[in-house]
């Protein structure tokens, strides 16, 4: 059978109330998005309450798994996916940028169910026996896990959806034993990377570096190599830099808001920018926002549905949206906590993170502080697939705190 006949405990009820108002608020605000548009983009709104109501019966499913189910099929999920990206790759619909493949009436992107089947391994993998993330080996696994279907990814591509599996492994590792030092360790050289371009900026940061290794009572097997590392890092970011065309660096400096571009990447920002300061405290109210209906807003109903929500309700449902999913990461923060199941403890860490990830992004970039990734927000967001994966992960989550005291 596929539900085991131990006592479930009761769901998580605040929890719920948080993704329910959330997926009640995301209708709300497709509805006003796509309000007096065309007969296409009206349509979007039938088609999201659709992809709802599915995605809660999957998600009443799901609940009822035993976790030994997950653990089972994490490998053969994670081989379907990773064939999912090769196949898009090669007859995926699109021109140039591949994402999607077509199933009869369905366009499904295969880049989120790799998101979930990474997930389900790498806690696999993490969980079994007593595993030493003080071993190299045991780190390059993991990595190369999350590495593979990342590099498919980028292939497409789809930077954005790419960085969600970047960020996801750390929080996993580190919740399954990892050092607070070797998460230093690994990212040391990115901060290098973003220093490299100022001396002082440079110097300063290889110094709080070697600093801390000191302060570790790290030896000189660990400090000299990582210091000669995050110096060659620096070094070389620059020279390959001064490589690059002036369109290549002026493409790259707008995508991470150093350089503006009104009538290109910058114009999504701007006008989600005025959208947003326009809003005020209390917003112009629902259906009402002229940034929205006079469709000066791209994408407004997808990527930039938070310029929807803070030009219509204003600085206070703003508030309200965020304080929602606040409470939802919170009580699956306290699920990891109590799970006696490190399995499940695991996936709950990385289902925070994938969410997390997406929200800081996408409400970042329609602000003007991250650059334009093109990261849904998640149970707010237009799209099918990407509320589909986001459903599942909270069915995940729920049914980890039904089993919080069960081991696998």
């Amino acid at each position: 059978m596929l539900w085991d006949r131990e006592e479930l405990k009761r769901p998580d009820f605040v929890l719920l109330f948080a993704f329910v108002g959330l997926l009640l608020t995301g209708l709300l605000i497709i509805y006003s998005a796509t309000h007096g548009a065309n007969a296409e983009i009206r349509n979007n709104f039938p088609k999201q309450a659709v992809w709802i109501v599915s995605g809660v019966l999957l998600l009443a499913f799901l609940s009822l798994l035993p976790f030994k189910f997950f653990h089972e099929a994490a490998v053969p999920f994670y081989i379907f996916s990773i064939i999912l990206l090769v196949a898009v790759l090669v007859i995926g619909d699109g021109t140039g940028v591949k994402r999607w493949l077509v199933v009869g009436p369905l366009r499904l992107q295969p880049s989120e169910l790799a998101k979930i089947a990474t997930l389900l391994l790498l806690a696999k993998y993490a969980s079994e026996g007593k595993r030493d993330f003080k071993q190299i080996k045991n780190i390059s696994v993991a990595f190369f896990l999350v590495l593979l279907p990342t590099l498919l990814i980028i292939k497409q591509p789809d930077l954005g959806t790419a960085l969600v599996f970047m960020a996801m492994i750390l929080p996993v590792l580190f919740w399954a034993g990892l050092s607070l030092f070797i998460v230093f360790l690994l990212i040391a050289p990115l901060i290098t990377l973003a220093s490299a371009f100022n001396f002082y900026s440079f110097f300063t940061t290889i110094i709080l570096i070697v600093s801390v290794m000191v302060a570790s009572g790290r030896g000189a097997k660990i400090i000299i190599p990582n210091f000669l590392l995050n110096i060659g890092v620096g070094i070389v970011t620059p020279m390959l830099w001064n490589q690059l065309h002036g369109y290549q660096k002026s493409r790259i400096l707008t995508f991470i808001g150093l350089e503006q571009d009104p009538r290109g990447l910058g114009y999504q920002v701007l006008q989600s920018k005025v959208a947003i300061g326009s809003g005020g405290l209390w917003g112009k109210g629902w259906l009402q926002g002229t940034q929205t209906h006079l469709r000066f807003l791209p994408e407004q109903h997808t990527d930039f549905i938070f310029s929807v929500l803070g030009e219509e309700f204003g600085f206070i449902g703003v508030c309200f949206v965020l304080g929602l999913f606040f409470i939802l990461l919170w009580r699956a923060l306290n699920i990891a906590q109590t799970s006696k199941n490190k399995f499940s403890s695991l996936i709950v860490i990385g289902a925070c993170t994938i969410i997390a990830f997406h929200v800081c992004v996408n409400t970042g970039m329609t602000v003007g502080i991250m650059p334009v990734t093109g990261l849904p927000l998640p149970f707010l967001s237009y799209g099918g697939s990407s509320l589909l994966t986001n459903i599942v992960l909270i069915g995940l989550i729920i049914n980890a705190g039904r089993r919080r005291f069960q081991y696998l």
